[in-house]
């Protein structure tokens, strides 16, 4: 009954904030709870391209972007549906986005094109919220 009152771009607007509010927690958090595996992957990954207090840099501020976009999609969930307002997702997925590129800045710059391939489908969808919002 209720999917029939909302339009189908809210929907999806919605679904889309499910979407990302999981990606960003869970990132986010495993970055918090397992830092030390983290770093250690990205020590490898990128070391040879930047300077270790420059990947720590990076890592600290994907998990500050990914946790805040997290949180803001979460609370953008709430707002759009109880209040038809789309101010907090929009702010999620732009604050998300940012942290896309900065993680697809280090994946290319290590040459790791798969990896870059799979944040493009994630931009992209984060692109199409923010279009609905």
């Amino acid at each position: 009954m209720i999917l029939h009152i909302m339009a189908s771009s809210k929907i999806a607007f919605l679904l889309i904030l499910c979407f990302f509010t999981i990606v960003f927690a869970q990132s986010g958090l495993d970055k918090v709870l397992d830092k030390k595996r983290n770093l250690n992957y990205l020590d490898s990954l990128l070391g040879p391209f930047f300077s270790g207090l420059l990947i720590r840099l990076a890592f600290y501020g994907v998990t500050i972007l990914e946790l805040a976009s997290g949180l803001f999609c979460l609370a953008g969930l709430v707002e759009c549906f109880f209040y038809g307002s789309s101010f907090f997702g929009l702010v999620g997925l732009v604050v998300g986005s940012l942290a896309l590129l900065v993680l697809l800045f280090g994946q290319r710059v290590s040459k790791n094109y798969d990896g870059a391939k799979t944040l493009v489908v994630y931009f992209i969808l984060a692109m199409a919220g923010i279009v609905l919002s």
